[in-house]
Order: C-alpha cells, then sequence, then structure tokens
C-alpha cells in the first residue's frame, strides 16, 4: 500500500503536479540538476559510430508513453526491408534475440516483451530484434540485409549516428530532470532533434475498438494509465491497472471478472499481446497515430540523401 501511493505520488508530480508537488519538486531540484549536469556531457563527450545504412529513431526526452510504438509500426509499415531493434522492456530474459524474421515469429512474449512483440506482429514484413546492446542488434540487421533501421526508444542511445524523431505530448506541466521531473535530460536537448513530433500538431491519437460489450472491466499495464480516461467508451464497470509492462495471471483476472460482474476484459493491443493463450473473453482498444506528411516526406529526404551518401 505505501509502494502504491509513494508511485502515485510522483507519478502526478511528474506529469500532472499540484501546488504540494512543488514543494517536493524543490528540495529535489539539486539532485536534478546533478542529473541533468551528468546526462549533457554524456551527450557532449560521446563519439558517435556510423552505419553504412539509414538509422531513424523514434524515441522521447521524458518517462512515460508518448505514442512511440504505433509511431514505429506507422513508419515502419511504409517502407521494405525495415528491422526494428529495441531494447525490449519488460522481458524476461538478456542478451540478443531475434523476434521475428520478415514476419515469422521466432521468440515467445516472455522473452521479446510486450512492446518488441506487439511491433512483430503488427509487421509481418519487417523483422524485429530486442538487445541491450543496439550497436550488436543493427551489426546483426545488417549482415542479414536490412535496408532500414529503427531504433524503438533510441533517444538516449547517443553513441550511434542516426535521424532523431523526438515524439512530445501536446503539454507538458513539468520539465524537470529525473528525480524531480520525468525528463531523462534536461529539456532544451530536444533541439538536437531532428523532428520533434508534437501530439495533436504532428501527430494524432485514433482509437478503434473490436468486442465491445456492455460490462466491460478495463485491465491494463501501460505507462499513465488513466491517459485512456478520454477514450473509453459506455460500459466500463472498473479498473485494475498495473505496472507498466506486468504480466498477467488469467485465474486472478478471471476472480476480478466475476467481483465486477463483467462480460469481457477491456484491453489495449499491448495488454492483449501477453494474453493470447487466455480463455477470458477480451474487448479490444486498438490505438493508430494519423502522422501529418511533413513528417514523412523529411524521413524520406533522409532515406534519400543517406543513400545517396553511402554510394
Amino acid at each position: 500500500m505505501k509502494g502504491s501511493f509513494i508511485k502515485a505520488f510522483f507519478e502526478a508530480m511528474f506529469f500532472t503536479p499540484s501546488w504540494y508537488h512543488y514543494i517536493v519538486m524543490v528540495l529535489l531540484f539539486p539532485l536534478s540538476l546533478l542529473y541533468g549536469i551528468v546526462m549533457l556531457l554524456r551527450r557532449l563527450l560521446t563519439h558517435q559510430k556510423h552505419f553504412a545504412i539509414p538509422i531513424i529513431s523514434v524515441g522521447n526526452i521524458m518517462v512515460g508513453g508518448t505514442g512511440k510504438t504505433p509511431f514505429t509500426i506507422a513508419l515502419a509499415s511504409r517502407y521494405e526491408g525495415v528491422t526494428i531493434i529495441s531494447r525490449g522492456y519488460g522481458r524476461q530474459s538478456k542478451g540478443l534475440i531475434e523476434v521475428s524474421q520478415k514476419g515469422q515469429i521466432l521468440s515467445t512474449v516472455q522473452e521479446s516483451g510486450d512492446e518488441a512483440m506487439l511491433l512483430a506482429k503488427s509487421l509481418p514484413l519487417a523483422s524485429v530484434i530486442v538487445s541491450e546492446d543496439r550497436i550488436l542488434a543493427i551489426e546483426l540487421a545488417m549482415r542479414e540485409g536490412a535496408k532500414l533501421i529503427v531504433l524503438d526508444d533510441g533517444f538516449s542511445r547517443v553513441g550511434i549516428k542516426k535521424f532523431e524523431i523526438l515524439l512530445e505530448p501536446r503539454c507538458m506541466a513539468n520539465t524537470l530532470p529525473f528525480p524531480a521531473g520525468a525528463f531523462r535530460e534536461f529539456a532544451f536537448t530536444k533541439k538536437v532533434a531532428d523532428i520533434v513530433a508534437q501530439e495533436d500538431r504532428d501527430f494524432h491519437r485514433k482509437v478503434a475498438f473490436t468486442n465491445l460489450s456492455s460490462k466491460m472491466l478495463l485491465v491494463t499495464a501501460i505507462s499513465q494509465p488513466q491517459r485512456l480516461d478520454k477514450y473509453l467508451p459506455k460500459g466500463i464497470v472498473g479498473k485494475i491497472y498495473l505496472d507498466d509492462h506486468a504480466y498477467f495471471d488469467e485465474a486472478i483476472l478471471s476472480s476480478q471478472m466475476k467481483r465486477f460482474n463483467a462480460r469481457t476484459l477491456l484491453v489495449t493491443q499491448k495488454d492483449a499481446i501477453k494474453m493470447q493463450n487466455f480463455t477470458l473473453p477480451l474487448s479490444l482498444m486498438k490505438l493508430e497515430l494519423a502522422i501529418e506528411e511533413h513528417i514523412f516526406s523529411s524521413i524520406d529526404r533522409y532515406i534519400e540523401e543517406d543513400y545517396f551518401n553511402v554510394r
């Protein structure tokens, strides 16, 4: 209970701070300043490795969900010979693992992590690799004939020369670095990005539902689950939030469905990936992004120029 309260307090401080959060933010500011300086020096002093292949990074400067996975899906679906490289957050494995190769699934969701498996299943013509060592994964992808690399959550991979796409929400109330805020670096670092894509300006969320029922129990393990509230349909009888990337217990969910008298579980695509062997009835919330054409035009120019320079 205590841990849940602390987590909720800091999550609110990061994303929707109230007046009392600012007291803690002031106390933590010296640590945030030190952290930001360390991360800035890391970015300035690290030598970037160049690869003879176009590399696009889709990332953010703050913790939490900003739409990286649906953005990556929309981006990768436009090109041939794409390999997506991710760290594989939430996976129960270590090292380099090939999740899929040109659409053929080669691992389990426990080995890959939920986001990487969602990418693999959503992109039947692409390949997906998870690895803590992104350079090792890039070298493997090149040996296997990749024509384009997409780094999922790659903004902090400062040792790789790449085209930087930084996603940010429409409003950011707290722009301090960790631990006083949710930012991984100083806010001005976003100026190094080639594209800063802002929600509701450069991309827009589209939500579709399948198999809706009159009584649904919302169950999700994503960051900032409250952001789903504005999209929820009628018929929600309860909400269960788990930690981001957490795995689900079918017996517990079945018990909770009985408790709330729910007919189905309402889950995101990311959650459903981890329930693919469950027998419980699911209602699915599918998130897609409508991305402005000028974003794709900038990416196309980068790819064409990179190929030209390499040749």
